[in-house]
């Protein structure tokens, strides 16, 4: 069986750096190296794309949460490795990327991806929040990307910031290295909702809920078009959009959502 086709599973493997939990349609995945600041090394990297595979493959997994232990939500790559630290780790997680891999497994997921983001955002960590459909943050978190302060450039993150915050605001953000709160955040678009600690978790579950109850193949299809498009002219854009439209039209979510509205009833999706 080749990789593209292999059946996934998160029980059959002991995980190292990442906890995971399904609940009511949602895959939450949790960075749990908090000694290292939740630092990306090799085994995490890996682990979090597994698990993002397994959510694509997954039908009955509507949504996907990221979450973090500790005081800091990622400090993105783990420097170690750039000196070349070997790692040892109980980890049984078939090999399935590294981090450059993780934006566009995100991206590629084409369902609901929510960061939350219980501490400080730095450096590689942007690329989760920049390609994730939301960030919600609690009101005591920072943002940076401060590589510049040890000699290092965000190249990767580039790819996907700008997409995200203003360029002239982007540019002096990553050419400095200094924070920005979740306010600030917010205000650049990097951020959705800013919230107190203690709302965190009841703002990511209720957004979570309410994402999951949606019409799920139609939101799969939705987000595929999305990003299909982002880079397209309208012209190029318009008739792949119109042949997602006559598809999502005759598609089980929108018979369901329409006999749904007429019977006045709450949608069952399949």
């Amino acid at each position: 069986m080749s990789a593209q086709n292999e059946k996934l599973s998160l029980d059959a493997h002991t995980f190292d750096t990442v906890m995971w939990a399904i609940a009511d349609n949602v895959l939450t995945i949790t960075l749990n190296r908090p000694k290292s600041k939740n630092a990306i090394n090799l085994i995490m990297a890996n682990e979090l794309i597994y698990c993002l595979d397994f959510a694509k493959q997954e039908c009955d997994i509507r949504v996907v949460v990221i979450a973090a232990t500790g005081s800091i939500f990622c400090a993105g790559g783990d420097l170690k490795l750039m000196s070349g630290s070997a790692e040892e780790s109980p980890s049984t997680v078939p090999s399935r990327g590294d981090s450059s891999d993780i934006s566009r497994r995100i991206r590629g997921l084409y369902k609901p991806v929510i960061i939350k983001a219980q501490g400080h955002v730095l450096a590689g960590a942007l690329l989760m929040a920049c390609n994730a459909t939301h960030v919600i943050a609690s009101d005591n978190v920072a943002f940076a990307a401060p590589e510049i302060q040890r000699g290092l450039w965000p190249y990767m993150v580039m790819a996907s910031l700008f997409r995200v915050i203003p360029r002239r605001e982007g540019l002096d953000f990553i050419m400095r290295g200094y924070r920005i709160d979740a306010h600030k955040a917010q205000q650049w678009g990097l951020v959705n909702e800013v919230v107190t600690a203690e709302k965190l978790d009841q703002s990511v579950d209720a957004l979570a809920a309410e994402l999951a109850s949606l019409a799920p193949a139609t939101m799969q299809r939705g987000l595929e078009a999305f990003y299909m498009q982002e880079d397209l002219s309208v012209e190029d854009a318009l008739p792949h959009l119109q042949a997602a439209l006559m598809e999502t039209i005759a598609s089980d979510d929108a018979k369901e959502g329409i006999t749904a509205f007429m019977e006045k009833r709450a949608p069952k999706w399949s």
